[in-house]
């Protein structure tokens, strides 16, 4: 059927038809109907003169059943009703009209009646909300959406719910999923796919959140009573599906994992068995929002990818192998529009002939990285071998260049259709492609090998009669006639319309076999028009096909030629038709019957084979080469020097017909077990170490760029620079490294990754030019700012990456600075939207700018946008406050939050403000959607008289935790950790007189990879330490997200044996206690890893409080801190590898030649020299810890100023991969460990109400486990109790540990959140007691529930809950709390760099207060974010960012390689907030 869609009000039929759209007819027999607006669907029904035609701005629809020689109105269908009609593709008779309401409208009498069907929803605008299967026409799925709007912001937010039926609408449809979607289809979708049982159906749904890349694939053979998560690597399920396609006889799917734009495409073939699609190495992958699955074939997927940035789009073409799986390049420089649509088109109903439009002058275009001021050179060029090769376009001997389908204007298929071998096509002659105006209609009638001129000027085209009538148009403008040719456009006739019009389209039935042809056309009075053309009269015979060549009317015509213009082969056959001869004077005939190829077989060559499996054609030379292992045979390979019969390399094409003669390339050859690499050779059982020495005095920053999850590449990059400003990069973690030859002359202050996108660095230098890379420094191109970055000591980021549009840059800059005391100098800050190709002013005189739409606050703006200004635009100083702004147009208009503030930071879903009251001390404020903002109440058990410094430590848990400084005098600082409800706002105590230290840092630190665990270290001397006493620590551990502390238990014996000389029993007088946060010369190397499931290691000590950390030794846990174990006497650095079965410690203090390891998990340690001594600064590995390589980073001694790497490698240990066996414990390499609360029996010793195994290396098995892990398993349920409960605002926790009302204050009123929340049903009377929102326990005790009270205006949702039913009752209580939030997902995406600390306003290098602000200093620290129910194994770089140009030398780590999240300083990763510049008590 052929489907014109949407014609504009100027009367321009909308740019994109259906695929199966447009051809014309022939004759004088003209019929006209007017109509007062022209259509905006208008289609044919297959194989059918009925059409149906949907009039715009009525919404009247129209019928014909005579090729629009008369029409009538469809009076079922209620005008202003309908949003659009959709055909069945498989169902000739049937098509559906749906409205912008719940009832639609289907039929199936090809229009004649219609019947209506209700649906829940009204239909997605998001996506086509039909979708079939190509077996079984009544199985159809439809996608409704449901729409609010944000009473916030105004952002219309719209969720996608999925229905079907299996009687084609003659019932309503059923639910089909009971959680959002975001795309639903039949495996059958297309004509092609037979491979699943037949109700296979397959959803992108919600994941473990609604975060688009917790987002996953379910597949289901029973309309999802049953369903499963297809392992997409073949290894485990993949969160993050971003889309879904039927091509052919494939499904793909598409995956983006956070931290990069690249997206992996998966690609199946039965729906069960996937596999990732392969692009060459030198690529670099695809982009999200980058690639367009193309036209593809029977045997191939083609993909346009595009290769360019900015508003300019060039791509490059590739074509998949025959399983869709690994793709080669066919051409470069394609011509895209940046709607993703690519001037391409298969010819039809010809095998391999191909036509795409290339951009001539694509290097300038990429030096000027997509920049629109350089208009393109497009030329034409065409393909006659799938791809292979492409040639010019010929019109005599000149080049002739034609537009595609980036300027479409006709419908269907630009070019071709199913009349055989010929085209038509609007273009010109001469080097480039000119404008549409500037073309005129050409004709090739051998496929597009040679090409003549047919009209002077642009017309749009049809095709008739399978070919013997061309019809055109004249479309520059108004005309009264319209031409046609019988003889392959070599002579044309006129047509008189009797009118004059505008066309707006030209189209005759899908397959061009008929002689009627109707025009869709508009008047000067904007009156619409359909004009049908009949030509039957034209010929006065039918054509006959006569053996005699020259007595018949029909030709034997070869689709395809050889470049000596012979018959060619494709995929085994040489392929043709029997046509219409140009000069017949007959019409061909047979409506509605397409011309039918045939076939010749062809002798196989070496074009009909392909790279077997594990082989690839890497060079793109058709050497297929191996890049895997071969399954080896029986009995092969058992000594050094033997040899197998295995595969060739090369297999015949899947339904290549072509017969073997002597060319029989995919026969097995010998193959030699030992030099061919077929068998992994056995490893030697040995540590590698590799030292590489730099002429410098040590590593200012470094930082880990580690592969994302999504991306192809196994590389382990880091970039660092030197104290002497020059970089390195290496692709093996510290192998080898390379000076890049772009900045070999350049010095760079200051390295910024973007904590978002783990391929994007940014390098400064001094002045305004600054280099940048998108692939991980592969290449490396230059920019210029329009100003230099900040040097201010009060500003830590210079640079700000959007979090979710890697285009979009924020730049800080010194404006009018060339002299510091010049009077207007000052900080400004600029935007790009471009990467960094245009630069603008967004605000000047500010201190800190930050971007604040994110997936956390993800119903903001955009373009949010909160800076902290200085009130007057002068220098700062003591009478010019700082104000709180805000914009959502790039400052276009501005909005003031507040009069006066220290900072402000962003955490998760939370923006923190410290807010400057009248007698200048400090109060809090926080917003949960970027406009309003709320005082923070703090607990009346905790008040104090100046607030003076806050820590934001952590939100990752839907509740901010905060450090409110008590004390601030230097040397003596600490405070109390409070937590709030879910808006930011109320707070209740968690723990009082925690540590914290001059910087702002806190020894607070949540475990990683386990739900709510976490260390701190308590002040116990608070009277002294008040008086200026040295402080007393002691080390405290909380299981329950802070709701309950208790001391850690040490073990019984040190790492000798020995015991530690006090009673283990009283942890009041003896608990292991850990040097923290506080104390660390990297505040990122953290105790534990999100891959090492339960593992922590700390130094300190054993006794009643800390002691000096010279004097601590090194500790380990296996079950997340409820039992430690000494491991070394001492004081060591510790990495974590292979997920936690490689440990690897150094010392700390000394100058060493030495490691040492662990393969059981601290079970046992071994030695391990790596070379001559050095002083070890930090040892590092990629973030997620899944490497088997280690980097020692320092100096060596005695060899003067030389800065060392040296690299450990330990993946000569064994070359066996770790496997699980789930039917057999036994045999399995991993164990499943489930992590228990300490203070619980064991059969209730749930964490967060629920109990979780999570696989882990049996400590015994001598293998590794890779990058990828297992996903942990979910067992049940737990029932409630104490621990999952915190008490509620104003409530404090008893000696007996229970909440008790403080006296003389009152209750919460829990009603207020009828107020706050308008869907909620009930509340109830407060308890003492808040459910912690991570925890997902259900009945048992519930002590948070008390009598319910019903909130206004439910009274009917209430009686229902609470009448006779105690099911309702039960069930009420349930949907009025709410789930527990939704936090398994969250792991994939804390990478981005939660530790650290940002100083706003001060020097942070100095640890003094700037002399530029007396108010206090705001900083946040950003804790360890803790992993809840997925291990942290996702590769993902460490977010951090912030070199600031003034800094002294130093040692910084800031790549942090031990846990990968760490914070960085980055003020929109969290912050510090608060003042360390006071010394009274």
């Amino acid at each position: 059927m052929r489907l014109l869609g949407a014609l504009s009000a100027s009367a321009a039929l909308l740019a994109f038809l259906c695929p199966s759209l447009v051809r014309a007819t022939k004759k004088p027999a003209v019929n006209i109907k007017e109509f007062d607006h022209i259509p905006q669907s208008y289609f044919y029904f297959e194989d059918s003169p009925v059409i149906l035609s949907l009039e715009q701005e009525t919404g009247i629809l129209w019928r014909s059943d005579n090729d629009g020689e008369k029409w009538s109105k469809v009076d079922d269908i209620p005008e202003k009703k309908a949003l659009d009609i959709y055909v069945h593709p498989f169902d000739p008779k049937a098509a559906f009209l749906l409205t912008k309401g719940k009832t639609q409208y289907v039929t199936n009498d090809q229009g004649k009646s219609w019947k209506t069907f209700e649906t829940e929803l009204a239909p997605s605008l998001k996506r086509n909300p039909l979708s079939f299967h190509s077996q079984k026409k009544d199985y159809i799925i439809y996608t409704g959406m449901e729409c609010t709007q944000d009473p916030i912001w105004g952002i219309w937010l719209c969720d996608e719910y999925t229905y079907h039926t299996k009687n084609g609408f003659e019932k309503s449809p059923e639910k089909l999923v009971d959680r959002r979607t975001h795309g639903c289809m039949f495996a059958w979708s297309t004509d092609l796919f037979d491979q699943s049982d037949k109700d296979t159906i397959l959803c992108i749904t919600d994941g473990a959140s609604s975060d688009p890349e917790a987002r996953i694939l379910l597949v289901s053979n029973d309309f999802f009573k049953n369903s499963k998560e297809p392992k997409l690597d073949g290894f485990r399920e993949m969160t993050g599906l971003t889309g879904l396609a039927a091509v052919k006889r494939f499904i793909v799917a598409a995956v983006k994992s956070p931290n990069t734009d690249e997206m992996a495409l998966f690609v199946s073939d039965d729906a069960e068995n996937w596999d990732r699609a392969e692009f060459p190495s030198e690529h670099g992958g695809l982009k999200q929002d980058a690639y367009t699955i193309l036209e593809s074939t029977s045997h191939s997927i083609e993909v346009d990818v595009l290769i360019t940035t900015g508003s300019n789009p060039i791509g490059s073409l590739f074509t998949s192998n025959s399983n869709g799986t690994y793709f080669t390049k066919n051409i470069d420089y394609t011509n895209r529009d940046q709607y993703g649509v690519v001037d391409f088109e298969q010819v039809a109903g010809i095998n391999g002939i191909v036509l795409v439009n290339i951009v001539d002058n694509a290097e300038d275009i990429l030096q000027s990285r997509g920049s629109k001021d350089i208009e393109k050179k497009i030329k034409s060029k065409i393909s006659f071998d799938g791809g292979r090769t492409f040639k010019s376009l010929k019109a005599g001997d000149d080049e002739l260049h034609v537009h595609s389908v980036t300027d479409v204007h006709n419908g269907g298929r630009v070019f071709s259709s199913p009349a055989p071998g010929i085209l038509m096509a609007v273009g010109n002659t001469g080097k480039y492609l000119k404008h549409y105006e500037d073309g005129d209609l050409y004709v090739s009638d051998d496929a597009g090998l040679t090409w003549k001129k047919a009209l002077n000027d642009a017309h749009r085209y049809e095709f008739g009669d399978s070919g013997s009538i061309l019809v055109a148009a004249f479309d520059e403008g108004r005309t009264n006639k319209i031409k046609y040719s019988l003889n392959h456009g070599k002579d044309w006739e006129d047509v008189d319309l009797k009118k004059e019009v505008r066309v707006l389209a030209l189209t005759t039935v899908p397959d061009s076999t008929t002689t009627k042809f109707t025009l869709i056309a508009q008047s000067k009075d904007d009156k619409g028009y359909v004009i049908a053309l009949n030509f039957d009269g034209v010929f006065e015979r039918q054509c006959k096909k006569d053996d005699d060549e020259k007595k018949s009317d029909f030709e034997k015509w070869y689709a395809r030629l050889d470049e000596n213009e012979k018959p060619d082969c494709l995929m085994g056959y040489k392929q043709f038709y029997y046509r219409r001869k140009k000069d017949a004077d007959c019409y061909v005939g047979g409506d509605y019957k397409e011309p039918q190829a045939q076939e010749e077989i062809c002798d196989c060559t070496d074009e009909d084979y392909e790279c077997d499996f594990e082989f690839a054609d890497k060079e793109g030379n058709g050497k297929c080469v191996l890049i895997g292992k071969l399954p080896i045979p029986a009995g092969a390979c058992k000594k050094k020097g033997d040899k197998f019969k295995g595969s060739s390399g090369y297999r015949l094409i899947p339904g290549n017909k072509c017969k073997k003669k002597d060319n029989k390339k995919d026969e097995p050859i010998e193959r030699d077990c030992d030099e061919e690499a077929v068998v992994t050779p056995p490893s030697d059982g040995k540590i590698k170490s590799t030292t590489k020495s730099f002429d410098a005095g040590g590593f200012v920053e470094y930082y880990y760029l580690e592969r994302a999850r999504s991306a192809e590449g196994k590389d382990e990059t880091i970039v660092m620079r030197t104290d002497k400003n020059h970089i390195y990069i290496t692709y093996d973690q510290g192998a080898t490294w390379e000076m890049p030859k772009e900045l070999k002359d350049e010095e760079i202050t200051a390295i910024y990754p973007n904590p978002y996108n783990n391929d994007m660095v940014f390098f400064l230098t001094p002045g305004k030019k600054f280099y940048y890379t998108f692939d991980r420094g592969k290449t490396i191109q230059s920019g210029e700012a329009l100003e230099p970055p900040t040097r201010r000591d009060d500003i830590s980021l210079a640079v700000r990456f959007h979090p979710t549009k890697s285009d979009r840059i924020m730049w800080i800059a010194d404006r009018f600075c060339t002299d510091p005391n010049q009077k207007d100098c000052h900080a400004a800050a600029y935007h790009t939207l471009d990467r960094g190709a245009n630069w603008k002013m967004l605000n000047p005189y500010v201190r800190n700018c930050a971007w604040i739409h994110s997936k956390d606050l993800p119903n903001t703006p955009e373009n949010l946008i909160f800076c902290e200004k200085y009130e007057k635009e002068e220098r700062p100083g003591d009478d010019n406050p700082i104000k709180l702004v805000s914009s959502d147009d790039y400052f276009e208009k501005e909005s003031k939050h507040f009069d006066r503030i220290m900072g402000f930071a962003t955490m998760e879903e939370f923006i923190v403000v410290a807010a400057v009251k009248d007698d200048g001390t400090l109060k809090l404020d926080a917003s949960i959607d970027g406009k309003t903002f709320a005082d923070a109440r703090f607990p009346h058990n905790f008040q104090v008289d100046k607030q003076q410094a806050y820590t934001v430590l952590d939100s990752v848990t839907h509740a901010i935790f905060l450090h409110v400084t008590v004390n601030p005098m230097r040397g003596s600082e600490y405070g109390a950790i409070i937590k709030s409800n879910a808006d930011g706002v109320s707070y209740v105590l968690s723990l009082a007189n925690v540590n914290r230290n001059e910087a702002g840092y806190v020894d607070f630190e949540k475990m990683q990879g386990l739900e709510g665990v976490a260390i701190v270290n308590v002040v116990m001397n608070v009277d002294e330490t008040n008086k200026g006493a040295k402080k007393k620590l002691k080390s405290m551990i909380t299981h329950n997200d802070g709701g309950a502390w208790s001391y850690l238990s040490p073990p019984e014996k040190d790492a000798e044996g020995k015991g530690y000389g006090c009673d283990i029993k009283d942890l009041d007088k003896c608990s292991l206690n850990l040097h923290g946060y506080t104390e660390r010369k990297d505040p990122r190397d953290t105790f534990s890893s999100g891959s090492a499931i339960g593992l922590m290691i700390g130094v300190g000590n054993v006794g009643e409080y800390l002691t000096g950390k010279s004097d601590g030794n090194t500790y380990l846990t296996r079950d997340g801190g409820i039992t430690w174990k000494e491991i070394k006497k001492g004081s060591y650095m510790w990495e974590y590898g292979d997920q936690g079965s490689i440990i690897v410690i150094v010392d700390e203090n000394e100058p060493t030649d030495k490691v040492y390891y662990s393969l059981d998990e601290g079970g046992h340690w071994q030695e391990f020299k790596f070379g001559d001594k050095m002083k070890v600064e930090d040892i590092t590995t990629i973030p997620s810890d899944t490497s088997r390589r280690f980097l020692l980073w320092g100096n060596p001694v005695g060899k003067g100023e030389k800065a060392i790497t040296v690299q450990i490698d330990f993946s000569g240990l064994t070359t066996q991969q770790c496997e699980v066996n789930e039917s057999d414990d036994k045999e399995s390499d991993f164990e499943l460990w489930e992590p228990r609360h300490p203070n619980l029996e064991s059969e209730h010793a749930c964490l967060f109400g629920h109990r979780v195994k999570y696989y882990r290396k049996k400590p015994d098995r001598n293998c590794f486990v890779g990058p990828k892990g297992h996903n942990p398993v979910e067992t049940e349920a737990c029932p409630c109790n104490t621990h999952d409960y915190e008490c509620d605002f104003n409530y404090e926790r008893g000696h007996d540990g229970r909440c008790y009302l403080i006296k003389g204050l009152t209750p919460p009123n829990h009603k207020e959140e009828c107020a706050k929340n308008k869907t909620l049903v009930e509340w109830y009377e407060a308890t003492g007691y808040r459910r912690i929102r991570l925890t997902k326990c259900t009945g048992g005790k519930e002590l948070d529930k008390s009598e319910p009270k019903m909130c206004p205006g439910h009274e009917k949702e209430f009686n229902e809950r609470h009448g006779v039913s105690g099911w309702a009752v039960f069930f009420g209580v349930v949907f009025a709390l709410g789930g527990a939030a939704a936090v398994g997902y969250y792991v994939w995406n804390r990478w981005n760099g939660k530790f650290g600390a940002i100083r706003l306003g001060e020097d942070s290098s100095s640890g003094g207060q700037s002399p530029l602000v007396r108010y206090p200093i705001i900083a946040v620290s950003a804790l360890v974010a803790v992993a809840v129910a997925i291990p942290a194994i996702v590769q993902a770089i460490v977010g951090w960012v912030g070199s600031k140009l003034s800094r002294p030398k130093r040692f910084t780590t800031r790549g942090s390689f031990a846990r990968g999240n760490y914070a960085v300083v980055s003020n929109d990763e969290g912050e510090l907030l608060g003042s360390d510049d006071e010394d009274e008590v």
